[in-house]
């Protein structure tokens, strides 16, 4: 089993009646239970965002060496918006 370490929180009041709300109505154990399903939804949380902008970082790497080495297009805004319209209308209704 994992070490066990206590701490103290501090949380603004309406955070502090939401915890104790969903301990007093059942949905929890304990503020603790809530303190660490929060944290776990965090660090999933972050580490998509991190996984985004690692993604980002790599596209824009990569347009600046397309521009470094000359593969650029002028800029069409007709063009843009055509094919913005084009990709929107392949889409299924629910997505």
């Amino acid at each position: 089993m994992a070490e066990i370490e206590r701490m103290t929180i501090t949380l603004p009041s309406e955070m502090a009646a939401t915890v104790k709300s969903a301990v007093e109505g059942g949905d929890y154990a304990s503020s603790s239970e809530i303190v660490r399903e929060a944290l776990r939804d965090w660090k999933l949380k972050r580490a998509l965002q991190l996984q985004e902008l690692t993604t980002l970082k790599a596209d824009i790497d990569k347009g600046l060496t397309d521009l470094a080495e000359g593969r650029v297009k002028d800029f069409n805004a007709d063009r843009i918006i055509e094919r913005g319209r084009h990709l929107l209308s392949r889409r299924s209704p629910s997505g």
